[in-house]
């Protein structure tokens, strides 16, 4: 697990969340903990190093 940072795009605010960095790639949704608002996430990895990451509103 690695903690990312990133800023929401719905509030501006800046939040952290954990990575499985042991899954090549990623794509789920979950809120944002600030505002409660659904975020699409989508991650890749490669030799344990987060090289993709996005974070957008939901339906985006």
């Amino acid at each position: 697990m690695s903690e990312h940072f990133f800023t929401c795009p719905y509030c501006w605010e800046t939040i952290s969340m954990l990575l499985d960095l042991s899954v090549e790639a990623q794509r789920y949704v979950e809120d944002c903990e600030v505002c409660c608002n659904p975020l699409q996430i989508s991650y890749q990895v490669e030799a344990d190093e987060v090289v993709d990451f996005g974070a957008a509103p939901l339906g985006q």
